[in-house]
């Protein structure tokens, strides 16, 4: 039995000859995500506002209106009310009371027995209180966590291969995290520690894709020095392509799964890795590749000191872009 091949042997697609559209519609949405995050914000969740986060799920469909209203009664606060998935999930967020944790057990009480008695249907499915101070220490070490991992990895690749690569990579991991934030700044999902760990996740499964595709650049320059460099890139890209579409598919395929039929306390999270695979696929293609192409790197760079050049047999480029 043959196997399946979703990607063809010999297969030559001019990827770096739309590199200047590509590279033009990422600047464009990376300026469009940045400005909904400075515009709209993120709907932070309980672990960096503070309060308590309430999820209940109702057997039918419920109307936010009934329900602000039965827990405005209740002189707690103003309540931050939303639906989560579907019309009949819920998340109640409340501001963290005074008193410490007695008052908020206190609170989440009575809004159970209001809920309830108006909805006998209601299902409280999870109740967390965090602190003001705790949320500001975590919000604190995710933004530091997200920027050193991101400079880590530039100054790894740097040292790895030339800091043209590094530029390369820092730029496509901004462009991976900058889209995902403004994915969240627009649909206002709820943006938590969960979210938090899913572009860090992202970050890893970026940087591993890109660094697949650098590799097989950095052997291309050192096999075949006089091909043209966007020939090169082209030819690199086109032979990673098939493991690129493998892995990225089966990710697909299970965190669409996991969104339909996972549970609600890790739909942001599997949203944001749903849509960082991707983005991170994009960039490893088109945006890593083409910066390399754009800050001049040098096949000459790779070449073992005291190698002379043009030993070996080269690869021809012909003037329809075929490698033969």
């Amino acid at each position: 039995m043959r196997p399946l091949k979703l990607v063809p042997d010999n297969t030559n697609i001019p990827f770096l000859k739309y590199r200047t559209w590509a590279m033009g519609f990422s600047i464009l949405l990376i300026v469009a995500s940045l400005a909904l995050v400075a515009v709209r914000g993120f709907n932070l969740g309980v672990d960096f506002v503070g309060g308590q986060m309430i999820r209940v799920t109702f057997e039918k469909p419920v109307q936010l209106d009934d329900l602000r209203q039965t827990i405005d009664g209740l002189n707690l606060g103003e309540p931050t009310i939303q639906h989560m998935g579907s019309s009949n999930e819920v998340s109640i967020r409340m501001p963290l009371p005074e008193g410490g944790e007695d008052s908020a057990n206190r609170a989440a009480t009575e809004i159970r027995r209001a809920v309830t008695a108006e909805h006998p249907d209601a299902k409280f499915t999870a109740v967390e209180t965090v602190s003001g101070k705790v949320s500001e220490e975590l919000f604190s070490a995710g933004a530091w966590a997200l920027g050193l991992a991101m400079l880590a990895i530039a100054l790894y690749i740097w040292f790895r291969f030339e800091w043209q690569f590094g530029v390369g990579a820092l730029f496509a991991l901004f462009h991976d995290v900058a889209l995902t934030l403004g994915f969240f700044a627009l649909t206002q999902l709820e943006f938590d520690l969960n979210v938090v760990a899913a572009i860090l996740t992202i970050i890893g499964y970026s940087l591993n894709d890109t660094i697949v595709v650098y590799d097989r650049i950095r052997e291309n320059m050192r096999k075949y020095r006089k091909m043209d460099i966007a020939a090169q890139l082209d030819l690199s890209v086109n032979e990673t392509l098939s493991r690129t579409v493998v892995t990225s598919l089966s990710l697909i395929i299970a965190l669409t799964i996991l969104l339909v039929l996972g549970p609600d306390v890790i739909f942001g999270f599997t949203a944001a890795m749903l849509l960082g695979i991707g983005i991170g696929t994009f960039s490893s293609v088109y945006v890593s590749a083409a910066i390399l192409l754009w800050l001049n790197v040098k096949p000459d760079s790779f070449l073992p000191q005291g190698e002379a050049k043009g030993g070996k047999a080269e690869r021809v480029v012909k003037d329809d872009g075929a490698v033969v």
